[in-house]
């Protein structure tokens, strides 16, 4: 396998890379990833002339989520078979120099062009059309029973015939607990989600039984004594998907909540969605997180920093920096 300078790891603390120097703790590419010139137009031609699509892919030096999805998604043979017979992979560095064509025409650099794309998480996939369209995105690490089903969907042009949420939501098999887990700190209906002057923001979490990312969450991620302190700065509500409880809104509409998720395109649970006093969503996870990573999320809305920063990769890096600094050691995995 080779090394691709610029790119790697995500979701944390690298220094942003300068250029494209090789960084000493770039993880490996696969061999099968395509040396692209970075010009989007000609290489989603030259993937339809071979019957494929382009798969693009965010990372950054120093992330462990990226160093899951090398290490332990591409290189399980089935995904690996999937993943080559039906895609051109392109690799991109958030914080990278080189200079890459989108479909707009526009010339801008890789960090440039991440940010013109809103990616916040790495990684972040790209999964384009024959036409350039981005038929389904993914914001951050998918394990691979998860991982796999995407690639499916997208391989067998089904975004004509099904929703892609839709469709995440009964693709993907793994064995769980079967149960909604309940915590003191969900709000109880009836639900009336409006923001009141002063109030705190809102996070809602969407959750499915069988789901065992979801059981994950309960087990490790909030029961964390810094993460029940940061969730004590917001209300917190949760549904499950396809839930009929009647709800209002942040926004004011009364709905249900099986409704709300399908308008806000719920397609992994767990996802928990931000919004601010006003009401208005200001940051969503919608991927496999640890508890560090969830802590920073929380931290990142109650703060207000996610007004300020906009990019949360550099917020998570200075916050990862102060802990340290403190004396704290930052665990990006456990």
């Amino acid at each position: 396998m080779r090394i691709l300078a610029s790119v790697a790891l995500s979701l944390v603390l690298a220094v942003p890379a300068g250029a494209q120097d090789a960084s000493p703790h770039a993880i490996d590419i696969p061999a099968w990833f395509e040396d692209s010139f970075l010009n989007f137009p000609q290489d989603i031609r030259d993937a339809a002339r071979s019957g494929k699509r382009l798969m693009v892919y965010f990372g950054q030096d120093g992330c462990p989520y990226c160093r899951q999805l090398m290490q332990t998604n591409f290189t399980q043979r089935a995904i690996v078979d999937k993943a080559r017979r039906n895609f051109v992979a392109v690799a991109l560095n958030i914080w990278g120099d080189r200079e890459v064509t989108w479909t707009d025409g526009k010339v801008r650099r890789e960090k440039d062009f991440a940010a013109h794309l809103k990616v916040q998480f790495t990684p972040t996939l790209l999964f384009l059309d024959e036409r350039g369209g981005i038929v389904a995105r993914l914001n951050g690490y998918y394990p691979p029973h998860r991982f796999e089903p995407v690639l499916d969907y997208v391989a067998g042009r089904l975004e004509g015939r099904q929703d892609f949420a839709a469709y995440m939501r009964t693709a993907v098999k793994k064995s769980a607990s079967g149960t909604l887990h309940e915590e003191s700190f969900f709000k109880r209906p009836p639900y009336d989600l409006r923001r009141k002057p002063g109030g705190k923001p809102l996070a809602v979490l969407f959750e499915t039984p069988h789901c065992s990312g979801c059981d994950e969450l309960h087990r490790e991620g909030f029961q964390r004594p810094e993460i029940r302190a940061l969730l004590a700065q917001f209300d917190v509500a949760r549904f499950a998907l396809a839930e009929r409880t009647p709800v209002v809104s942040p926004e004011g509409r009364k709905t249900t909540a099986g409704q709300w998720a399908l308008s806000l395109k719920i397609a992994y649970t767990p996802s928990i969605v931000f919004f601010d006093e006003h009401g208005a969503e200001v940051f969503r996870i919608d991927a496999y997180l640890r508890p560090f990573h969830l802590a920073a999320s929380l931290d990142y809305v109650a703060s207000g920093a996610v007004r300020s920063q906009p990019s949360f990769q550099r917020f998570v890096q200075a916050r990862a920096e102060k802990l340290r600094e403190r004396g704290e050691r930052v665990e990006l995995w456990k």
